[in-house]
């Protein structure tokens, strides 16, 4: 029954409006984690993309260039090539519809509302690489590699390369008119566009990027384009340097010394013969030293002078054009670039993070990332679902898994003498024993709190421990009756109680 082209436009119509409510209740609905964000963003996407299938559809049927709606709406109102007549059509119409329903008397109802709904249950797939974690991060190796193995590029670490790719401004002018560096940056454009439409699926990037090329055009027909300032006056660049100053020269065989690609150089930014030897270069440049280009014999002017200029002028014009493609790529390269600028930072903490641990500790890393991944919530005042029992940090969050790992928080140490309490980490167990909980104890106990006593957690085993210590000192203690010793006149040694019982018999 919906062969009509009415009934398909109607039937359009009620598809972009469930689309719409289905849109607007799947946005509703806030994602518990980051993963569940990027894929409604992509559910979401995917869900405007047909509804603007289907408008291109409507359109097409309402400019009706074929005119078989005008037709159609003609049938209906009774319009024929004999006249107006109404219950004719009307008997046609009924007579089509019973037919149909004598074909097929038991179709079932669709029901469409429980197809849409299922739309909400649907999870695109997005495909990242190991390295770029569920989004998190870029994976720039392979533009890297191209970077340090060419000729505008410099042999850097990757770490140096996610601060400098961004900036292609300081990469000299000479350098980016080369196929390689052409290719590089179309890559890297392609990479970062491609980036970005899989982490933010509802940005309009197509919008952005016309505003980039809108921009660009008046700064770059102004020169004010970063890196790309006086473009037209490039080509007048080399031939300037080109020249030699010849009021350094007295002859022309000084100027042999000079080299004869240098000779070629000069020659042929005066439009004077290249060829012959390097004596007769420099002969021949000497010459321009007293003598003006135009009182010099037309012989040693090159004959295709004309055609050269000619040949010159295209040229700079192809160059002209490729300098302006090169110099919007770079513009686009930056616009996401800034776009992309957390990630970016987010990806140079997590290489320097990398260099400082073990093959198997990045394992666990990766493993603790994509865990927390599919739990992690974006609410920072809820609840965190916390399966490995990490502790907080200062943002309220658990602490990465590396962090936690570094640290030793995984040990727990119970101490006896703190009423059992328990300690996380070895730091948090050494510090311990200078704090308020462990000294009271120790009080309480009656032992004082000294560096014999550290890494003692039992009660038992802090009692012994005193009792050695004082069994210890009793032997080893000062008796000054025994031990403290006393001269004579004559120079005889005694110990105190010998010298106090002579002194009282009046013997010394």
């Amino acid at each position: 029954m919906s062969s009509t082209l009415l009934e398909q436009t109607r039937s359009n119509h009620e598809e972009i409006e469930r689309l719409e409510r289905i849109v607007v209740q799947d946005l509703q609905t806030e994602p518990a984690s980051s993963k569940d964000r990027l894929v409604q963003g992509h559910r979401v996407r995917n869900m405007i993309q047909s509804i603007m299938r289907t408008t291109e559809k409507l359109v097409e049927t309402y400019e009706d260039k074929d005119g078989a709606r005008e037709d159609e709406i003609a049938a209906l109102g009774g319009h024929t090539s004999t006249g107006i007549n109404v219950y004719s059509a009307f008997y046609d119409r009924l007579k089509e519809i019973r037919e149909y329903h004598r074909k097929y008397p038991s179709g079932p109802l669709v029901d469409a509302s429980a197809d849409y709904e299922a739309l909400l249950k649907v999870e695109p797939v997005i495909s990242f690489s190991g390295e770029e974690g569920a989004g998190r991060y870029l994976d720039l190796h392979d533009l890297y590699n191209q970077y340090i193995n060419s000729k505008f590029g410099e042999r850097v670490e990757y770490s140096v390369y996610l601060d400098v790719f961004s900036q292609p401004e300081k990469i000299s002018r000479k350098l980016k008119f080369s196929r390689q560096y052409k290719k590089y940056m179309e890559a890297l454009l392609e990479y970062l566009v491609n980036f970005f439409q899989r982490t933010e699926p509802l940005q309009d990037l197509d919008k952005m990027l016309s505003k980039v090329e809108t921009d660009f055009e008046e700064q770059f027909a102004e020169g004010k384009v970063v890196g790309w300032e006086n473009h037209g006056q490039e080509n007048e660049i080399p031939s300037q340097h080109s020249v030699i100053d010849l009021d350094y020269y007295t002859t022309a065989e000084e100027l042999i010394e000079v080299g004869p690609e240098k000779l070629k150089e000069a020659l042929g930014a005066l439009g004077l013969k290249v060829g012959g030897t390097p004596q007769q270069r420099a002969e021949r440049l000497f010459l321009t030293k007293d003598t003006p280009l135009e009182k010099l014999d037309r012989k040693h002017f090159a004959k295709t002078q004309h055609n050269g200029k000619l040949n010159g002028d295209v040229k700079a014009t192809q160059e002209g054009d490729s300098a302006k493609q090169i110099a919007l790529t770079e513009a686009k390269v930056k616009k996401l670039c800034s776009l992309l600028d957390e990630t970016i930072e987010r990806t140079k903490q997590n290489v320097v993070k990398k260099q400082a641990l073990t093959y198997e500790e990045m394992e666990e890393e990766r493993e603790g990332e994509e865990e927390r991944a599919e739990v992690e919530s974006d609410d920072e005042e809820g609840d965190f679902y916390n399966p490995l029992k990490l502790p907080m940090g200062w943002d309220g969050k658990p602490i990465p898994y590396w962090l936690y790992k570094l640290h030793g928080l995984g040990q727990k140490f119970e101490c006896e003498i703190c009423g059992n309490a328990i300690y996380m980490g070895r730091r948090a167990f050494e510090r311990h024993f200078k704090e308020f909980q462990h000294q009271h104890g120790m009080r309480c106990l009656g032992i004082p709190n000294t560096k014999n006593f550290n890494e003692i957690t039992s009660i038992e085993e802090a009692k012994e421990l005193w009792k050695k210590i004082q069994e210890r000192q009793g032997v080893n203690k000062w008796r000054p009756e025994l031990e403290e010793e006393y001269e004579d006149r004559e120079g005889n040694i005694y110990n105190k109680k010998t010298y106090s019982d002579l002194q009282r018999q009046g013997l010394i």
